[in-house]
C-alpha cells in the first residue's frame, strides 16, 4: 500500500440511512436497499411489484416514524456515528486518506471514489464496517467496490469478528457498563439475523457470529455460557437464524429474569436496529413480559478503542483480498 507516491486511502463502508426521518426519503433508501439481489434473493419479476406496490407504500410511513425517534441534530444516528468514526480513525492513520461511504444512500462508494480518484489516490482498502461476513452485507458491498473501481487498485477486508482489539473493545464496552450500572442477570449479544437458508447454503454468518461470542467472552473473563446468543431484525415470514431477540427476552422475563444487558456486537455503530428495535421496542416487550429493565450498552462507534482497533486493521497485511 506505501509503494508509489500516491497516498493510501481507506474508506469504511457501512449499510446506509435515509436522508430524512420522512416517507418519501425512507421509501428512496428501502428501493435501493431492498432492490439488492444480495438482500433479497427472489426473482425480479415477483419480487418488484411486491416491493413497489405493497412492501414499500406500507412500511414508509411506519419505518420513518421510528427513524424520527431516534433522529439526531446531525442526522441519522448511523450517519452521525460513521462519519465521527472515520474522523476517529484517520487520526491514528497519519498520510493516509480516510474516508466513509454507504452502500445504500449517500455518499455512495462510487461517489467516494471518484473523489478520492480526483485528489491522486490510486490504492484503496475498504473496510466494510460488518465484523461478521454475510453474503448479504460484505458481499454486496464487494459488489459495490467492483462497479466502482474503474483502475484503481483497490483491497477488501473480508471480515474481523474475531479479532483481538475488536473483541477486546466490544468486552471493555460490557465492563464499563457493569462498572457504572452493575451486572444484569443475564447478558444478551444480539446480532442481526439472516434466512436461515443461506447459512445452510454455506454462508459463513452464523458460524462467525458464534466465534465472535466467544472471543468477546475470552476478553471479557467470563464462561462462553454467560453470554447469550440471539438474533434480531427478522423480515418476511421464513425461517430466519435463531433463538430470535424478542422472543427470547420475553421468555427471560417469564422465568423471573428482571435485568438484562444487552449488546449489538455485529453493529459497528448505532442505528435504527439498536436504538429503536432494541432499546425501545425489544425494551417495551422485555417490561410487558413482567421483566423491570432491558439496559442497551450502546455500539462502539467512535469510541477511542473501536477506532484502534480498525486503524490496526487497515494497516496490517493479513485479510485483504
Amino acid at each position: 500500500m506505501r509503494e508509489d507516491a500516491s497516498p493510501p486511502a481507506l474508506v469504511l463502508v457501512n449499510l446506509g440511512t435515509p436522508a430524512a426521518p420522512t416517507p418519501s426519503a425512507v421509501r428512496r433508501y428501502l428501493s435501493q436497499f431492498l432492490h439488492d439481489h444480495r438482500v433479497v434473493q427472489l426473482t425480479r419479476w415477483l419480487w418488484c411489484p411486491l416491493l413497489h406496490f405493497v412492501i414499500l407504500p406500507l412500511r414508509s410511513p411506519k419505518v420513518a416514524r421510528k427513524y424520527a425517534q431516534i433522529w439526531m441534530p446531525g442526522g441519522s444516528p448511523l450517519a452521525v456515528h460513521t462519519a465521527a468514526l472515520a474522523d476517529a480513525v484517520a487520526r491514528r492513520l497519519p498520510g493516509w486518506r480516510v474516508a466513509h461511504a454507504m452502500r445504500y444512500g449517500q455518499p455512495s462508494v462510487q461517489a467516494v471514489f471518484d473523489g478520492l480518484r480526483a485528489e491522486g489516490v490510486r490504492k484503496i482498502r475498504v473496510l466494510p464496517l460488518y465484523p461478521q461476513y454475510s453474503t448479504t452485507t460484505t458481499a454486496s458491498v464487494a459488489d459495490a467496490v467492483a462497479a466502482a473501481a474503474n483502475g484503481l487498485q483497490v483491497e477488501v477486508l473480508r471480515d474481523y469478528h474475531v479479532d483481538a482489539g475488536w473483541a477486546a473493545a466490544v468486552a471493555a464496552s460490557i465492563r464499563a457498563h457493569w462498572d457504572a450500572e452493575g451486572r444484569g442477570e443475564r447478558v444478551l449479544l444480539s446480532f442481526h439475523g439472516i434466512p436461515r437458508r443461506l447459512v445452510d447454503g454455506g454462508d459463513p454468518y452464523a458460524a462467525q457470529c458464534e466465534a465472535s461470542t466467544r472471543a468477546i467472552a475470552q476478553a471479557l473473563g467470563v464462561p462462553r455460557e454467560d453470554l447469550l446468543l440471539t438474533f434480531q431484525s427478522r423480515f418476511g415470514r421464513e425461517r430466519w437464524l435463531e433463538p430470535y431477540t424478542q422472543p427470547t427476552l420475553e421468555a427471560l422475563a417469564r422465568e423471573g429474569v428482571r435485568r438484562v444487558d444487552v449488546a449489538c456486537p455485529g453493529f459497528a455503530v448505532d442505528c435504527l436496529e439498536t436504538l429503536e428495535e432494541i432499546a425501545v421496542e425489544n425494551a417495551v416487550a422485555f417490561r410487558g413480559a413482567g421483566g423491570e429493565a432491558l439496559r442497551y450498552i450502546p455500539c462502539l462507534n467512535a469510541e477511542p478503542t473501536h477506532a484502534d482497533a480498525l486503524a490496526a486493521l487497515a494497516s496490517q497485511d493479513a485479510g485483504w483480498t
